[in-house]
């Protein structure tokens, strides 16, 4: 997964890349970014762990390369940060791209000012065991989608999406195509044409 495919795909964007692969991939309406000004695009690293356990999170990062994105399958728990402050800073560290977390994060400020991207479902002030080894890399099933590890990661203020390895060139080339349509669209709205016409909806 090359740079330039991961800056074209955060540069269209996740609703535009979800609607092109057929209205399917996106996660949660719950699953947003701590600083909605952040964009991420990357390869998928996934980990399962416990609720209230976060120990295969700092196992995840010994296997991380750089540009992945941890997808961390927290079981959608809230009442537990599994990821914060210290954990930014060795992701920072191994070039991660960024995380997103079905359950709570928590140290929001600090990774604000980090600069770090991540998209949790809810903040926690609550800590987190380290016991459990997890599983790293296998397939996790967040909301309803499959994500494995090598998928593409698409977050942003809107949402998060995630496009299977074998299907990324397709989609973002779908993805491109309804770009540039829409943006055909506004052209013409400008110059007078109507939504209903656009869309074929008298």
């Amino acid at each position: 997964m090359d740079q330039t495919t991961l800056d074209t795909a955060a540069a269209l964007g996740s609703a535009t890349i979800h609607e092109a692969q057929g209205k399917i991939g996106a996660l949660s309406h719950e699953v947003k970014p701590l600083d909605p000004t952040r964009r991420l695009a990357g390869r998928a690293l996934t980990v399962l762990t416990r609720p209230g356990d976060n120990r295969a999170l700092h196992l995840a990062l010994l296997e991380a390369q750089p540009g992945d994105v941890l997808v961390v399958d927290a079981f959608g728990w809230k009442e537990a940060g599994v990821w914060g402050d210290v954990l930014t800073a060795a992701a920072q560290q191994k070039s991660v791209a960024g995380v997103v977390v079905n359950g709570a994060v928590r140290d929001a400020d600090t990774i604000i000012e980090l600069g770090f991207p991540v998209f949790a479902k809810a903040l926690s002030i609550k800590g987190t065991a380290k016991d459990d080894d997890g599983i790293i890399g296998g397939v996790v099933t967040i909301d309803g989608v499959t994500i494995r590890t090598g998928d593409l990661i698409v977050g942003d203020r809107d949402g998060v999406v995630a496009v299977p390895q074998d299907r990324i060139e397709n989609v973002l080339a779908a993805a491109q195509a309804r770009e540039d349509k829409e943006s055909g669209w506004v052209e013409q709205i400008a110059q007078g044409a109507l939504t209903v016409d656009l869309l074929g909806l008298r």
